[in-house]
């Protein structure tokens, strides 16, 4: 009724083959996951510090450079220049874009337990919260 077969499938599972191809661990994806959304957050900060520049911007951006060098085993990431070209962007929308990229370092730092990277992603989430925030009107009484 039916003729068995007589050569291989060319499907195959997996089962047999475990080691033709590299695996990666859950840790070694978070890590890279990790480090992709810190070098997103560090382009964005470089790209604030070109709108406007301050101490703190300085500060954040070489502590993310040395994040993600630690999370690439050493590896320095690449970094925007200082200067703008083109129209320059909303000071506004890059804050946004910040908070936006801390959020989602700060759940794959929470989920690999780094607390380094986690703290460094609150704190950016606090100081782009604070950088949109508006201020106050002095008065004077």
């Amino acid at each position: 009724m039916y003729e068995p077969i007589r050569a291989k499938s060319v499907h195959s599972t997996m089962a047999g083959t475990p080691h033709d191809f590299p695996h990666r661990s859950r840790e070694e994806e978070l890590d890279i996951q990790l480090a992709g959304h810190l070098a997103a957050l560090l382009a964005v900060t470089d790209e604030l510090r070109a709108v406007a520049p301050s101490a703190d911007l300085d500060a954040a951006a070489e502590r993310l450079a040395g994040q993600v060098a630690r999370l690439r085993g050493g590896r320095t990431p690449a970094r925007a220049s200082a200067t703008t070209t083109g129209r320059a962007p909303n000071a506004a929308a890059l804050h946004r874009r910040a908070h936006a990229l801390a959020g989602r370092a700060l759940v794959v730092a929470a989920s690999r337990a780094d607390t380094a990277a986690a703290i460094l992603a609150a704190e950016r989430m606090d100081a782009h919260t604070a950088a949109l925030e508006p201020r106050p009107l002095a008065s004077s009484h």
